[in-house]
C-alpha cells in the first residue's frame, strides 16, 4: 500500500452501545470497499474486528480493533470500539485517536446508554459527530420517532443527510438530491433543510444563496459544511443496514468526502508542562516537524509482546527512527513499524500525521503516553480523557500456590491494557482485589486469565473499601520510654488532630519550638502519624480528611532515637483519633439501572431498600426505562444476579464512584467490633 497523503486520511471511531450492529458495520465498509473479499459474521466468528477467541465466544466486542481501507483515493482507518458500558474505557480511549466519531444507534433499541454517553463525551473533546442508525431493515420500528427523539436529545442541529427507501433497502443522500422518494420524509425538505444549515457557517456564500435562491455547488459547500461539522453545528444523521449493505456505499462517500481530514478536524488538546501551570501546544499536521504521537491503546499480545497502538499528530514514524517516552532521557530505536489490521500487524516504512499505527517490545510505552524524538517537546501531554471510576472488585487468589507469583505478573499486563481496571494490594486485610467498572468486565477479565494464560482463581467478594474519619478536634500525647540493657530508647510526642474537608486528604504540620523534638527526627514523627492513619483505628480502615499539627516533645542527648519516635507518633496519633469522634465513611455510587418499563415500580422499591435513593426516571427506547439514583457501594454485592431475576434477565447497570458519605451507627458498632476481634486474635 502506497503513502497517503494526510489530506487524504480518516480516522473514525465506531461507537455506541452494546448490539447496535459496530462490528457488522465495520465488516461491510472493509467488504464494499474491497479491503477484503467477503464480509464474516459474528454468529460464525470470523469478523476482522472481533478475532480474540473471547469475543467469539461472548458474541460482542471486549476491545476496541483497528482496520483500515480506501475509497475513492481516500485512506480510512477505522476503530471498531466495544459497546457495552463494562468495557467502556476501551471506547472513550480511541476518542483520542480520531478525528470523527460514527455513533452507531440501533433503530430497534433506540438511543442507549452508551451512545448518549460517547455523544457527550466526543462533543467535550472536540471529536466531529455523525449519527448511524443501523439496522433500517428490521420489522417494528419508528424511524420518523427515533429522529425526532435523537433531536429532541441532541439537539435541532441532527440533520438529515440522507433517507432510506425501498422500506428500508436503499438509501438516498439529500444533499445533492432535491427530489425522489423516501420511507418517510421528504427528500425536497430534507435538502432544502440541510443546505439551510451548512450556508450559515458562510456570510457569503449565505448573501448569495439568499438573492439568487440557486443551491451553491458540492464544492462551495465543503468549507461550510467542514466548519459546521467542527463547531458541531450540525451533526449529520446517516442509515444504513449493515446486515444487507443497504446506504454502505453512501456512507463510505461521505466518509471520503465530507469528514474532516487530520488538517482539518479540531486540534488535539495537547498542553506543555503540568497541568495546575501548563500552556496550551499545538501539534500541527506537517509530516516534516518533529514527530509527536499519543499512545491510546496498549496490548499484551500473546505473539509479539507488548504494543503500544497510537495517533501520529505530527511528523513522520520512520523504521529506525529513535523516539523517546514521555519525559524519558533515553530514547529507543523503532526496529519495525506495524499499521494493525484485526489480529494482523501489517509492516510499513512510514506512518504520517493522521495515522494510526504501533511499535512492539518497548517496555517503557504506556498508555496516554507522548512519544516524540526530541527533547523539545519532554514535557508535552494530552489532556486526559474521562473515564468511569472502576468501582466493582472482586478478592482473587491463585488456586495453585506455584500460580502466585505468574498472577501479580499477569494482573499487571491486563492493567496496562485497560484504563478502567485495577489491581490493588490491600495489606491490612491481605487481600488482592482487581476492580472493574462491572461484573461482566471482570467475567471477560476472568475468562481470559484462563484462556490465555491457563490461570485458575478462587474468587469471593472483597472487603469495600471503607474509609476513617474524625468530626471534632483532640490532643494526643505519647512518652516512649523502653531500657533493658545496653542503649535505650526515648522519644515523647504532643500532637493535636483536626478534621478537614470531606476529599481534603491529609496535612502534616510541624510547629515545634526551641528543638525540643530536633529536626532529625521529624521525618520518623511524620512516618509514625502516617504509619497510624494506614492502620486505621476504629476498624482498621485509612484515615483520612485531618491535619495533624506536632507542637511539642522531648528528646533525651543518648536514648533519642527514630524508632522512639516513630512509635511515640504513632501511639499519639492513634490516642488523638479516638478522642476526636472518630467516624467511619462508605463509598457511594452512581448507578444507572435500565429496566423493562413494567418493571420500574420493582426496581425502584428495590433500590429504596438498599439505602438508594433515586433522583429520577427516563424512557430509552421502547418498552425500556433508565432509573438513575445513589446507592451504598456495600449494598451492592450479589446486585447482578438479583436485577435478572427482578427483570426476568432483562436489566443491567452500570455504577460510577461519587464520593464517602458516613455508615449508619448499626454499621460503624458491627465493623469497629470486627475489627477488635481481630486485633485479640
Amino acid at each position: 500500500m502506497g503513502q497517503t497523503a494526510t489530506s487524504n486520511l480518516r480516522t473514525v471511531a465506531l461507537v455506541g452501545h452494546g448490539s447496535a450492529g459496530k462490528t457488522t458495520l465495520a465488516e461491510s465498509l472493509l467488504a464494499a470497499s474491497g479491503a477484503i473479499g467477503s464480509r464474516g459474521t459474528i454468529e460464525k466468528g470470523n469478523t476482522v474486528c472481533d478475532f480474540d477467541p473471547l469475543e467469539k465466544e461472548l458474541g460482542h466486542s471486549v476491545n476496541s480493533a483497528l482496520a483500515s481501507l480506501s475509497w475513492q483515493g481516500v485512506q480510512v482507518h477505522l476503530i471498531d470500539t466495544p459497546g457495552f458500558p463494562d468495557f467502556a474505557g476501551q471506547a472513550i480511549g480511541a476518542l483520542a485517536a480520531v478525528d470523527t466519531a460514527l455513533v452507531v444507534i440501533n433503530a430497534q433499541n433506540g438511543i442507549e446508554l452508551s451512545a448518549e454517553r460517547m455523544m457527550r463525551l466526543a462533543a467535550a473533546r472536540g471529536v466531529c459527530r455523525m449519527i448511524v442508525i443501523n439496522k433500517i431493515d428490521a420489522e417494528n420500528i419508528d424511524l420518523p420517532a427515533l429522529v425526532g427523539e435523537i433531536r429532541e436529545r441532541f439537539g435541532r442541529e441532527c440533520m438529515l443527510l440522507d433517507l432510506p427507501a425501498g422500506h428500508g433497502s436503499e438509501v438516498v443522500e439529500v444533499l445533492g438530491h432535491d427530489d425522489g422518494e423516501s420511507d418517510f420524509e421528504s427528500i425536497a425538505a430534507a435538502h432544502r433543510a440541510l443546505i439551510d444549515q451548512i450556508v450559515e457557517e458562510d456570510e457569503d456564500l449565505l448573501a448569495r444563496y439568499l438573492e439568487d435562491g440557486v443551491d451553491p455547488s458540492p464544492e462551495e459547500l465543503h468549507v461550510p459544511f467542514e466548519k459546521a461539522l467542527r463547531a458541531g453545528h450540525l451533526v449529520p444523521i446517516l442509515f444504513v443496514s449493515a446486515r444487507t449493505g443497504a446506504g454502505i456505499p453512501q456512507l463510505l462517500d461521505v466518509l471520503a468526502r465530507l469528514a474532516p481530514s487530520p488538517t482539518e478536524g479540531n486540534r488535539p488538546p495537547f498542553y506543555r508542562g503540568e497541568p495546575d501551570l501548563s500552556e496550551a501546544f499545538e501539534a500541527v499536521p506537517d509530516p516534516d516537524r518533529h514527530v509527536l504521537a499519543h499512545v491510546f491503546k496498549v496490548v499484551s499480545d500473546p505473539f509479539i509482546g507488548k504494543v503500544g497502538v497510537f495517533r501520529v499528530h505530527q511528523g513522520t514514524i520512520r523504521k529506525e527512527s529513535q523516539l523517546f517516552v514521555g519525559d524519558g532521557k533515553r530514547p529507543f530505536k523503532v526496529g519495525h513499524v506495524y499499521r494493525p489490521q484485526g489480529k494482523e500487524y501489517l509492516e510499513v516504512e512510514t506512518l504520517i500525521p493522521g495515522d494510526l499505527g504501533a511499535i512492539a517490545k518497548v517496555e517503557e510505552i504506556e498508555f496516554d503516553a507522548v512519544l516524540h524524538d526530541s527533547h523539545d517537546e519532554d514535557h508535552i501531554h494530552l489532556k486526559p480523557l474521562e473515564f468511569p471510576q472502576p468501582m466493582q472488585g472482586l478478592a482473587v487468589q491463585a488456586k495453585r500456590k506455584a500460580d502466585e507469583q505468574r498472577l501479580f505478573e499477569i494482573l499487571h499486563k491486563l492493567e496496562i491494557e485497560d484504563p478502567c481496571f485495577r489491581v490493588e494490594r490491600h495489606p491490612t486485610t491481605n487481600e488482592t482485589v482487581i476492580r472493574g467498572i462491572g461484573e461482566m468486565h471482570l467475567r471477560a477479565k476472568l475468562m481470559r486469565l484462563a484462556q490465555q494464560y491457563k490461570l485458575e482463581l478462587d474468587t469471593r467478594p472483597p472487603q469495600i473499601a471503607y474509609r476513617e474519619a474524625i468530626t471534632a478536634s483532640a490532643e494526643g500525647h505519647c512518652r516512649h520510654k523502653k531500657q533493658s540493657g545496653g542503649a535505650g530508647q526515648f522519644g515523647e510526642v504532643m500532637l493535636r488532630v483536626e478534621p478537614l474537608a470531606r476529599g481534603a486528604g491529609f496535612e502534616f504540620v510541624d510547629i515545634v519550638k526551641g528543638g525540643v523534638i530536633p529536626g532529625v527526627f521529624m521525618a520518623s514523627v511524620e512516618k509514625g502519624v502516617r504509619q497510624a492513619l494506614a492502620d486505621g483505628v476504629v476498624a482498621g480502615f485509612p484515615v483520612e480528611d485531618l491535619r495533624v499539627t506536632v507542637h511539642d516533645g522531648k528528646s533525651h542527648p543518648v536514648d533519642g532515637k527514630d524508632i522512639a519516635f516513630f512509635t511515640a507518633a504513632k501511639k499519639a496519633t492513634v490516642e488523638a483519633i479516638r478522642a476526636a469522634k472518630p467516624i467511619i465513611l462508605e463509598p457511594v455510587v452512581d448507578i444507572e439501572i435500565l429496566t423493562p418499563e413494567m418493571m420500574t415500580g420493582d426496581i425502584t422499591g428495590d433500590l429504596s431498600s438498599k439505602r438508594g435513593q433515586l433522583k429520577g426516571t427516563q424512557p430509552r427506547g421502547p418498552g425500556v426505562m433508565a432509573i438513575s439514583g445513589q446507592v451504598p457501594l456495600a449494598e451492592l454485592e450479589g446486585y447482578q444476579s438479583r436485577l435478572k431475576s427482578l427483570t426476568g434477565g432483562q436489566g443491567s447497570y452500570s455504577i460510577a464512584f461519587s464520593h464517602y458519605a458516613q455508615v449508619p451507627v448499626t454499621t460503624q458498632q458491627q465493623l469497629a467490633s470486627a475489627h477488635k476481634v481481630v486485633e485479640e486474635e
